[in-house]
This record gives C-alpha cells, sequence and structure tokens, in this order.
C-alpha cells in the first residue's frame, strides 16, 4: 500500500529481465522476524543499488543503507588487497545504539542488516552466512544490458 517501501515487483531483482520471478522481500523480512534485535535487511548490488528490503524499510532508507554497504564492501577489500590480508568475510560497524553488517551475497550482490544494541553479533554472522548459502543463486545480479555499445565520440 505504501509505494515508499522497497517492495518493487514484490521484492524482485530491479532492472533484471528474466522469465522467473524471485521474491526476495520475503527473505529479508524472514530474517528481521528470526534474529532478536534486528531492525533492518537489504540486498543490494554491488553498485550501491537496493535490490530488496525488509518490509518495514523505507525506499529511501534502503537506498542509502545500500550505496553505503557498497562503499564499505569496496573499501574493505581494497584493505585486504593492499595489506595482503585476504579475501573480506564481513564488514560491521559499532554504533552507540546498533551495529551495521554486511557481508557478500552471491555474485554482485551485498546482504547488509542493521541491528540493535544488544544484539548477539555471532548469531547475526551466523544466520546472514546461512542465509547467504541457501539462497546465493536467487541474489546474484547479472551484467546490466545496454542498448547501445558506449562509444568515445
Amino acid at each position: 500500500m505504501n509505494d515508499q517501501r522497497l517492495e518493487v515487483e514484490k521484492g524482485t531483482i530491479v532492472g533484471q529481465e528474466s522469465s522467473t520471478t524471485v521474491d526476495l522481500t520475503w527473505l529479508m523480512q524472514d530474517l528481521v522476524d528470526r534474529v532478536t534485535d534486528l531492525r533492518h535487511a537489504v540486498v543490494l548490488s554491488a553498485d550501491g543499488l537496493a535490490i530488496a528490503a525488509s518490509k518495514v524499510m523505507q525506499r529511501d532508507d534502503a537506498e542509502r543503507l545500500s550505496a553505503v554497504a557498497s562503499g564499505l564492501q569496496s573499501l574493505a577489500r581494497g584493505v585486504g588487497t593492499h595489506f595482503e590480508i585476504g579475501d573480506l568475510r564481513q564488514t560491521v560497524l559499532e554504533f552507540e545504539d546498533g551495529y551495521v553488517f554486511v557481508t557478500g551475497a552471491g555474485h554482485g550482490t551485498c546482504l547488509a542488516v542493521i541491528s540493535g544494541p544488544d544484539t548477539d553479533l555471532g548469531l547475526v554472522a551466523y544466520e546472514m552466512g546461512m542465509l547467504v548459502k541457501r539462497v546465493s543463486e536467487h541474489l546474484a545480479t547479472r551484467p546490466r544490458n545496454y542498448a547501445s555499445p558506449i562509444s568515445g565520440g
């Protein structure tokens, strides 16, 4: 009913051309409902576009979190590469009243969640990992198709 929510075609992958519709909104909402103290969850493309979000998350909030999460993942991967400390597993930010977790979720996508201050960090990381393992093939994004090649002039 509220068209400000990120339920574009029931949470299908925005911008994808597919004969199969995959509803990701319910997965995000299920994660929020199952894990104590989780407030929001969003699946995003590697370039920061919101794909699907938990039901209570407004569209502009999902888009903001997606942009930030994409940037965090990119910066953290750069640190891993530069200092030769391996592949990035997860990014966690701790705030006064909560946490932000970001993890890779399939080729070209990430999963980001926001939790309250009393969350069980290990449980959140575990549940995010299990969700990614179970449904990663549905979370992957395909490269965008452009109508015409980009030319230099």
